[in-house]
């Protein structure tokens, strides 16, 4: 079996090449840059999502390929990221279909669906974001999906994934991906105060397994919920600090007048040449939602099943401990 990745220096991407060569798989890596901790057993192939030609060649021969490739924004306006999360997917299924692939698996994200006009559990079809007043990213990632399934009313054979908010190891990302950028913070004693509200969080190899397994038993321009479990984000970055013996945040702060505030600090940092987008209002509002994820028909259709959070965020912090980003000393036994 041979499966090719776009995307596949980053989070995800890694922890899914491990996922498919335990499964025994041929892997091709697809990347703007090559990891340096890319699997000596996987063939690097360069090629640019925005031109179709160049993928080609890593499709050739593939029965898989996973669209990974995206640019993750939390700022309410970014041309970049609406480009290569729309054109971007529309390259990669015209070059998946025209080389013959047996199926590709789009990676979306939670955040194309409106959560302000779903207040229920989220499931496959609630209502998309649409509305030109929500967050840049959510629209792009919606956008994209209609781009994909429209190869896919043209012979393609695809499925698309929905994961939630992503964390745990491997991640050896500089800097980290945004949540476990946090929760290290957090164990490291440096967040002395959260906001309000939660979120849905999944381990990352529990959507990679998940990726998977909607490729060999999704069904064609089906989409399938990745979630994994709701916590208040005050609790989960308690939790990584208790897990290293330290107190953690001690309060929540209320959003609504982060939220006030929000639009100002994003003119700030922008004028600054600065990305610091973590209290930007796009970010304030995804955490207000606070969407609830129902991911029932993967588990049904897929056998898709997540871990505890309890054991991946132990796993997370062992693998903060192992590479050496804090000191050992500090963390203690919680078996």
């Amino acid at each position: 079996m041979i499966s090719a990745i776009t995307g596949a220096s980053g989070f995800l991407g890694l922890n899914l090449i491990q996922v498919l060569l335990d499964a025994g798989h041929e892997v091709r890596a697809i990347d703007r840059a090559r990891s340096t901790h890319l699997d000596p057993r996987v063939a690097w192939c360069p090629a640019d999502i925005l031109d179709k030609a160049s993928l080609m060649p890593a499709f050739d021969g593939a029965d898989f390929v996973f669209h990974l490739a995206a640019k993750i924004t939390l700022l309410q306006d970014d041309p970049v990221a609406w480009h290569l999360n729309t054109e971007g997917v529309r390259c990669v299924a015209e070059a998946a279909r025209e080389s013959g692939v047996r199926r590709m698996v789009h990676v979306s994200s939670i955040a194309s669906f409106d959560q302000f006009r779903w207040r229920q559990p989220m499931v496959e079809t609630a209502p998309r974001a649409t509305d030109p007043t929500l967050p840049i990213y959510g629209r792009s990632k919606y956008a994209g999906e209609c781009a994909f399934l429209k190869v896919v009313d043209q012979g393609l054979d695809g499925v698309i994934g929905y994961p939630t908010g992503v964390y745990g190891p491997i991640d050896y990302g500089t800097p980290l991906s945004r949540i476990n950028a946090v929760l290290l913070d957090s164990a490291r004693g440096r967040v002395p105060v959260m906001v309000e509200g939660g979120f849905d969080l999944v381990d990352v190899r529990d959507v990679a397994a998940g990726l998977l397994l909607a490729a060999e038993r999704g069904q064609t321009g089906e989409n399938y919920m990745l979630g994994g479990h709701y916590i208040r984000m005050i609790d989960a970055f308690r939790l990584s600090a208790r897990l290293v013996g330290r107190r953690g945040p001690l309060f929540a702060l209320p959003l609504k007048p982060l939220k006030a505030v929000a639009p100002m600090i994003e003119r700030m940092v922008a004028r600054l040449g600065v990305e610091a987008d973590f209290f930007s209002q796009a970010a304030l509002t995804a955490i207000e939602t606070s969407p609830r994820v129902d991911h029932a028909k993967a588990a049904r259709e897929l056998g898709y099943a997540p871990r505890s959070l309890e054991t991946s965020m132990k796993d997370l912090v062992a693998f903060f401990v192992q590479r050496g980003l804090f000191a050992p000393a500090d963390a203690v036994d919680n078996s």
